[in-house]
């Protein structure tokens, strides 16, 4: 994870900017569904592969979990391939010539993998082009967290900030943010103003230090107007962003917002099981909106109340940890979603979560 000073964020397009900003990613199409994902800001584990006949050797026999980078080459005299296989992932390369070379880079679970060439209907696996990688996290070096959406899911939207008086004497340790910050206290994303809805959201993040956290969910969700979205992510963010200071990757445990100058205080001050920040895949009814969504999750104590959903309280970091909210925008330089406010806020109040190692 990366963590920096707790300092107030700079946020001239609002609260939830504040709250997601993130560095550029290079654009990468994938469709919905596919199991692997491109290496994000964060470096992947890099992993080489050798082919030869009849022989497949790995340099390394387990990693951690996240996004693994397999730089493959064909050092045999034939054509071969190279084909990972195991808890729910099925990815192969193109054939590869001899004396050349290509990667693969996938976003792996817990688990053992079956690693071997697929050429010839599998004739060269069966003929020894065959090993298996396995990937578990680190005794007493990886924290994991799996999450669960559950209860009513509701979206968010542009409205007032019922605790403007609240706020105010925080904003005033902004400087020259608080002008932008005071204007979202108007109109901005955390408000009264919900629309209940429905939608499916897990994932699991692993808080590995440094830049090697990661993420591996999927969040399926429908909007007021009826519209169908699918985020997935694979890719945590953990590079901070010009005049920016912030948190970033996987930190679990975070009691920020709020009264305690760490980020916008347009958000009650909260406790979170998990808060992350990443790139996503966002599609809208099926067809690819950007590979570049800017994305924060917090499996937060619960700042709403049930039945209308308002907030119901400015200090909210001794309620129950069950809500779970989803933030999305777009990534920089592209459009606005065709959303309210050009933003997807979407919560699910009554989540759950698992420990995964420690």
């Amino acid at each position: 994870m990366t963590r920096m000073h707790a300092v107030p964020s700079r946020n001239l397009a609002g609260a939830l900017v504040a709250a997601v900003a993130l560095a550029a990613a290079p654009p990468t199409h994938r469709a919905p569904g596919a199991a692997g994902g491109p290496g994000g800001p964060g470096a992947p584990v890099a992993v080489s592969a050798k082919l030869s006949e009849w022989k497949l050797e790995l340099s390394e026999a387990a990693i951690a979990p996240g996004s693994v980078t397999f730089t493959i080459t064909n050092v045999g005299n034939i054509p071969h391939a190279f084909e990972v296989e195991g808890e729910g992932i099925e990815q192969e390369t193109k054939l590869i010539q001899p004396g050349s070379a290509t990667t693969l880079t996938l976003t792996l679970k817990p688990g053992t993998y079956e690693v071997y060439c697929p050429v010839g209907d599998d004739s060269h696996k069966q003929l020894g082009m065959e090993t298996h990688l396995k990937v578990e996290s680190p005794a007493g070096n990886v924290q994991a967290i799996e999450v669960t959406g559950g209860g009513p899911v509701i979206q968010i939207l542009p409205g007032p900030f019922p605790f403007p008086d609240s706020a105010a004497p925080i904003l005033a340790a902004f400087g020259d943010e608080r002008e932008g910050l005071e204007s979202q206290v108007k109109n901005g994303p955390y408000s009264n103003n919900v629309a209940r809805t429905s939608g499916s959201f897990t994932f699991t993040a692993w808080d590995k230090g440094a830049t090697r956290d990661s993420v591996d969910g999927v969040a399926e969700f429908t909007t007021q107007d009826g519209a169908r979205w699918k985020l997935v992510l694979d890719r945590v963010q953990t590079k901070d962003v010009p005049h920016h200071p912030r948190f970033g990757g996987v930190i679990l445990g975070l009691y920020y917002h709020g009264v305690t100058q760490v980020h916008t205080p347009l958000v009650p001050t909260i406790k979170s099981a998990v808060a992350l920040w990443a790139v996503g895949h966002l599609y809208k009814n099926g067809a690819l909106v950007t590979d570049n969504a800017m994305v924060h999750v917090m499996l937060l104590s619960r700042t709403r109340r049930d039945g209308d959903f308002a907030l119901a309280c400015w200090d909210c970091s001794k309620n129950k940890i069950e809500e779970l909210q989803l933030q999305i925008l777009p990534g920089p330089g592209e459009q606005k979603f065709d959303a309210p406010g050009g933003f997807l806020f979407v919560n699910w109040e009554k989540s759950g979560s698992r420990n995964l190692g420690s």
